[in-house]
């Protein structure tokens, strides 16, 4: 990992995400790679809490992790334990990149809290920067910054890069290359980095997992109910699901979460629609992926009862079409 000095006015800052205050939303689309990292910094250690964390992720799996009570990245993927065979010097590169981050972001978060006159009490600073390359093979990067959870576009990051150097942020020396403790990756760079980890990982990172697809319903008042279209296990995070009637996309009276992670790696989403009861069966929840030949169309149907007793439903998902589900709510009361 050849390490340069880089212009400042970005922070080369890897990310830790699990305690982020702020996240941003999963994008439905088509598949896209992306290489994050995340930084905070606390202005008082907590219990369990370093003052200052690091993570990298890949296609939103962690996998290099810093803290300022261990002083060391460490990997935290089986997978990236090959970049550091092929790169005798990954690790040490990459501990020292969060070692002068941990100093900048001590000298920022000071300089940002006598700005605001707060110079008690527990305060955060963050980055979340990365970028990103979709299966068409365009490329975005990104850099954002919070001071106590809320986005902060307006810090001066020249000037105060330059008072974090004046005021003793260290610098490391790599042969005859000065290494900025402001640098930051540039978005080839970060690319081909991410290509190159996308190599190693492959059998995880370039896996697909298809979505099971569950449509419940509640009755609600004067005729009309609610729709719940309960979308998980899939990967990876990339997904279209919208409500279609008549096989036309439906917004009206929809409610959509976030995508959100499972505990397994894979994802899961819920929507939902407000209807007319008696127009119920004109409703599908419609689901593209990846891991999917054609769209996924799910309608609910009155379940039927078996000869146990319990109500079942028929269909797999994996082969695309329109499919019944057992509505939750009729199924506990049979």
């Amino acid at each position: 990992m050849g390490l340069r000095r880089w212009p400042v006015g970005l922070l080369l800052l890897p990310l830790l995400l699990g305690s982020a205050s702020f996240l941003l939303g999963g994008c439905a689309g088509s598949s896209s790679h992306s290489l994050h990292y995340f930084y905070t910094r606390v202005s008082e250690p907590g219990q369990g809490l370093p003052q200052f964390t690091a993570q990298g992720s890949i296609n939103d799996h962690i996998f290099i992790q810093y803290d300022s009570d261990r002083k060391r990245a460490l990997p935290q993927a089986p997978w990236v334990q090959k970049v550091g065979q092929d790169y005798p010097h990954y690790w040490d590169n990459m501990t020292q990149i969060f070692r002068d981050a941990e100093e900048v972001f001590r000298v920022i978060l000071e300089s940002v809290q006598r700005d605001h006159k707060q110079s008690t009490g527990l305060h955060t600073w963050q980055v979340r920067y990365g970028c990103e390359l979709s299966q068409e093979g365009h490329q975005g990067a990104y850099e954002q910054e919070a001071y106590d959870g809320m986005l902060y576009p307006d810090l001066d990051l020249e000037s105060l890069s330059w008072m974090a150097v004046e005021r003793g942020a260290q610098v490391s020396q790599t042969g005859n290359q000065t290494v900025s403790v402001m640098a930051y990756m540039g978005k080839e760079d970060c690319i081909a980095w991410l290509q190159r980890y996308l190599d190693y990982g492959k059998e995880a990172l370039l896996r697909t997992e298809a979505p099971v697809v569950k449509v419940t319903r509640k009755a609600d008042y004067d005729g009309l109910e609610t729709l719940v279209c309960q979308i998980y296990g899939f990967y990876p995070k990339e997904i279209d699901a919208n409500w279609v009637k008549d096989g036309e996309v439906w917004q009206e009276g929809t409610l959509r979460g976030l995508v959100a992670p499972n505990s397994d790696g894979t994802y899961y989403l819920f929507l939902s629609v407000k209807i007319d009861s008696e127009e119920r069966e004109r409703f599908r929840c419609r689901v593209e992926h990846d891991s999917l030949e054609k769209p996924l169309d799910v309608a609910w149907e009155e379940p039927e009862k078996r000869k146990d007793g319990y109500r079942a439903a028929s269909g797999d998902p994996g082969e695309g079409g329109v499919i019944p589900c057992v509505d939750l709510e009729d199924a506990e009361q049979s």
